[in-house]
């Protein structure tokens, strides 16, 4: 989607949904949203983010069309308090990946939004020291805008682009520092996914192929080392691109995103492995965004930062799925 249309359908987008979107924090009924203490840092989008214990850390990413980040955050769910930590190592950077692995933080790829560089770099992050140290350099080609999660003590990053779109899938494990190839993931290639874990099982979806928004949905089990295809992603708009997920008591929820036929949606959807099916939350009560930062820390989740056209984000918000 150019920039142009992508800016007729945001405002489409808010036209439709402005009618169900609330900013009264003190409305709390089952799913509702809140905000919180603003993200620490500048406004901004593409970030990434990891959660070790109860604290989330939230860096990188872009504040102008060509300015990437270094700067690293960490967020206290129990205090609602941003704190800055010491500076990503590696060049600044949007569309990096991020996760975490027992007690510590990793983050790597991306792209150089002012020369156009892509990287493979990775580095770790310990909170206990406040220190980085870069370790084995990712094991596929350097790229941008791919997706990563965790599941059983290794890391995992899959898909993006480093033109044309991928689909390999690679496991980290930091006791070898080292990176092995996996079963490639079951759809297309793809940028703009969004995933989650439950039970030692990720779930991978959404995303663009060719500039077509996808709206098929993938379980990776890496016991086995195998993709399942599950039931498509049905959102209000079927399909979108570069929206955030998470989980909570074992439901995955997508949240935000550029959508098919209007960029940012507010709805906000569940996903339940047990049973293979959808169903709709309350809706977001931010500023419809793509690019956002989504996590979750005990029984609540969390979207941060983000953009619409060239607005770039640093508000917080609290998604708690029963209410309270």
């Amino acid at each position: 989607m150019n920039h142009i249309h992508a800016s007729w359908a945001l405002l489409i987008c808010l036209s439709l949904s402005l009618a169900g979107c609330s900013m009264n924090d003190s409305e709390v009924s089952p799913g509702n949203w809140r905000t919180k203490s603003a993200f620490g840092g500048t406004a901004r989008n593409a970030a990434v983010t990891f959660t070790i214990k109860d604290k989330a850390y939230v860096g990188t990413g872009s504040n102008e069309d060509k300015d990437g980040l270094s700067d690293f955050w960490q967020y206290d769910p129990a205090e609602n308090k941003w704190t800055q930590v010491a500076n990503f190592p590696g060049k600044a950077r949007s569309e990096a990946v991020g996760f975490s692995i027992d007690s510590l933080g990793y983050v790597g790829t991306g792209l150089d939004r002012t020369t156009g560089d892509l990287f493979n770099d990775f580095y770790r992050y310990d909170p206990a020291t406040n220190k980085w140290t870069q370790i084995a350099n990712f094991g596929g080609s350097a790229r941008r805008s791919a997706i990563a999660f965790t599941v059983a003590g290794t890391g995992f990053v899959a898909t993006g682009s480093d033109s044309p779109e991928l689909r390999d899938l690679w496991a980290y494990d930091p006791a070898k520092d080292a990176w092995t190839r996996k079963a490639d993931f079951g759809g297309r290639a793809r940028i703009g996914a969004a995933a989650f874990v439950i039970n030692n099982v990720a779930y991978v979806g959404t995303g663009s192929t060719n500039n077509v928004n996808q709206n098929d949905f993938w379980a990776y089990d890496p016991a086995k080392d195998t993709w399942r295809e599950r039931k498509n992603f049905t959102g209000t708009s079927l399909a979108r691109s570069y929206g955030v997920g998470f989980s909570i008591n074992n439901i995955g929820y997508f949240v935000t995103g550029s959508c098919t036929q209007r960029s940012g949606d507010y709805d906000v959807w569940g996903y339940n492995p047990i049973t293979d099916s959808w169903t709709m939350q309350s809706s977001f009560e931010g500023t419809a965004r793509t690019r956002a930062i989504g996590f979750s820390t005990g029984t609540k989740g969390y979207v941060s930062t983000g953009a619409t056209g060239q607005a770039r984000f640093n508000d917080l918000w609290e998604f708690m799925p029963d209410g309270n």
